[in-house]
This record gives C-alpha cells, sequence and structure tokens, in this order.
C-alpha cells in the first residue's frame, strides 16, 4: 500500500487476465480466436494512410456504428462502440447501476463484474447457479429493490447460454431497472438479445470484436440499446474520453463487419471443433459442462483441477484453472485449431493415465 494511493484504490482488487507467456506454447487460456481476422483487415491495414495518425478520429465512431447498425438490422441511435467490451462494461456501471441499491449477478460469472462494483461501490447481490450449472434467471429477476441486473450469455467460465425467449421473460420480470446482457461468447451457438431491445427500453447488450472477429488485440467492442441507454453511455464517455475508438480500430471493425462469409465460417469451425474435444474428454472420463461459447468448463473426477494445470503447464499446454472453491477442480479450456486440440489432447490422455 502506498501512501499517495485514495482509499478506494487501497481497496481495490484489480481483475486479473490470463496469463500471456512470452515463451512458445499453445495458448488456450484466454479464449481467443485461433483464426485470423478477415481477409479485408490486411487489406484496410496495408492501405492505412500513416498521414492520418496525426488527426483526431471521429468522436462518434460514425462510420463503424453505421456498419454495426446495418449489421444487426438496428438504428444509428441504437449503437454505441468502446475500447472493448469491458470499457463499456465500465461506462455501463457509471451510467446504469449506481442507484444505491444491489445489483443483482450471477453468482460464478465473468470476474471483471466484482472489480466494477467494487470500484464504483455498486453492491452485488449474487444469485447461485442452479443444479445443471446455469444462470438462475427466475432468482436474477426476483422481487426487491435493485440497481440493474447484469450476466453474461452465454454464461463465462460455464458456456451455457439461455433462449431468448427466457431472457424475453426476465425483461417482462424487469422494468424499473436496466438489465445488461454480456454477449461476448454469443456467436458461438447462442442466440443474441438484439431482436429484443426495440420491446425493451431497459436492455443494453454488448459485444466484443474480440472473440468471433479475432481482433483481441485490437480492443474494440460495442453496445446496443435503446437511445435513451446509448445517451447515457455517451454522457459517461464523453465525461472520460471524448475519443475512445481510434480511427484505425474503427477502419478494422468496420471490414470485420462487412466480411460475413469469414465469419461464419471460422465460427463454424469453431464449433465443430469444440464438440469434437467434448466428445474425446468425454471419453477419457471428464465431465464437460454444455457449451455455446468458443471455450469448454471441465473436470476429472480421479485427478485435481491444479494437478492437471501443471502437468499440461510443464508441457506447454496453456489452460485456464480458477483458484476459487466452486471451481477449484475444473479447468477452462479455449478452443483452438485442430492440431492444437489433439496435442491437448494426447497429454491429458498422459495425465490421466
Amino acid at each position: 500500500m502506498s501512501q499517495y494511493w485514495s482509499p478506494a484504490v487501497q481497496r481495490l482488487t484489480p481483475y486479473v487476465p490470463g496469463e500471456q507467456p512470452q515463451e512458445r506454447v499453445i495458448k488456450l487460456n484466454t479464449n481467443e480466436n485461433p483464426y485470423p481476422p478477415a481477409p479485408g483487415v490486411s487489406e484496410a491495414l496495408r492501405e492505412y494512410a500513416v498521414d492520418h495518425l496525426r488527426l483526431y478520429p471521429d468522436p462518434t465512431s460514425r462510420a463503424l456504428r453505421e456498419t454495426l447498425a446495418a449489421a444487426y438490422d438496428v438504428s444509428v441511435a441504437e449503437t454505441f462502440v468502446g475500447n472493448g467490451s469491458d470499457e463499456i462494461l465500465a461506462f455501463a456501471f457509471q451510467a446504469f447501476f449506481c442507484h444505491g441499491a444491489p445489483l443483482d449477478v450471477p453468482a460464478i460469472t465473468y470476474s471483471f463484474y466484482p472489480v466494477y462494483a467494487n470500484l464504483y461501490g455498486v453492491e452485488l447481490r449474487k444469485h447461485p447457479l442452479n443444479a445443471q450449472w446455469e444462470v438462475d434467471l427466475d432468482a436474477l429477476s426476483g422481487t426487491g429493490e435493485r440497481s440493474g441486473v447484469i450476466f453474461a450469455n452465454p454464461n463465462a467460465p460455464t458456456g451455457h447460454a439461455h433462449s431468448l425467449d427466457a431472457i424475453e421473460a426476465l425483461l417482462q420480470r424487469v422494468t424499473d431497472r436496466v438489465v445488461l446482457v454480456d454477449e461476448a461468447y454469443v456467436d458461438f451457438g447462442a442466440e443474441t438479445a438484439v431482436a429484443l431491445i426495440g420491446r425493451y427500453p431497459n436492455l443494453l447488450v454488448t459485444g466484443t470484436f474480440s472473440k468471433s472477429r479475432s481482433l483481441a488485440g485490437l480492443r474494440l467492442g460495442y453496445a446496443m440499446g435503446s437511445p435513451e441507454l446509448i445517451d447515457g453511455l455517451q454522457r459517461v464517455k464523453d465525461s472520460f474520453n471524448s475519443y475512445p475508438v481510434d480511427s484505425l480500430a474503427s477502419l478494422v471493425g468496420i471490414e470485420a463487419l462487412k466480411d460475413k462469409d469469414h465469419f461464419d465460417a471460422c465460427r463454424e469451425h469453431v464449433i465443430t471443433t469444440r464438440e469434437r474435444t467434448r466428445q474425446r474428454l468425454e471419453t477419457l472420463g471428464f465431465e464437460v459442462l454444455p457449451s455455446k461459447a468458443n471455450f469448454i468448463l471441465t473436470q476429472h473426477p480421479d485427478y485435481e483441477g491444479a494437478q492437471l494445470f501443471a502437468g499440461l503447464r510443464e508441457r506447454s499446454i496453456l489452460v485456464r484453472h480458477f483458484n476459487t472453491t466452486e471451481l477449484s477442480n475444473f479447468l477452462r479450456i479455449s478452443i483452438g485449431t485442430d492440431d492444437e486440440m489433439d496435442s491437448l489432447l494426447e497429454a491429458l490422455e498422459t495425465l490421466c493415465r
């Protein structure tokens, strides 16, 4: 602790991302896409005029938002973009959840939510997952004063996704505060809730270009919701930084959105590899939770998660191990290329003999 830190900073427990190793490894620990972004991205980077860097970007990111709106069949006024969905989530906590009442959230979910809650002084009301390791939407929408509801769909790190009907049922019960659906992994088999924003003005859907569009190194995310909610995000953004998305990121994001064929091919390949990996893990005796994301959460009844994690690390294969009571025996494994997953499975077969 430093004497120069404010009390709020001293109380913080920052988010810890997955390891970013310097040595050459098979990296299956941070849910990155194993395939490159759309070919148009490379072309845009080659043709980008360096002289543009001396100029400020469009503070409204209009061209990117127009392309995003066209891709999701919404109006530009219903779109927002930022430096990754994490930044947008931070804006959302400030804009919508600081009401002096608890924020309803799953007990096991994206671990950045508690960090933001601590940063902005938001009390979390945590609801356990059900017996099938699914987010309990009935519990999230229960009675009582609240500042809002937030959950990831598919959930991280469990991978389960709710149907559009189930999400709409929750929205019919929660009408007084914002319901934020974090769709970072939605493109790998789940249903997006964007189609509901026209009917539910309190629904905010966030997403990212990091996963299904292979742009994790660029930092670009989006939100879609009613103009009223978008204006709230805009007010926070413009009180923090008028230029959060740079001109190069906007250009690359537009190219990624335009190439639907590449997008569909990559995500279908990830889905196919995920299901093949699940089947092979089950033949090795692993329990694998059903997943609609680009990762799986798995455990073996006879081997500790920490033991398997260490054994894979020794073989230069990185997966994610969460040192929490509920997840201590689980490994979260990102879906890589077929060759990478074959190497993982061969290593686990050796470790589980």
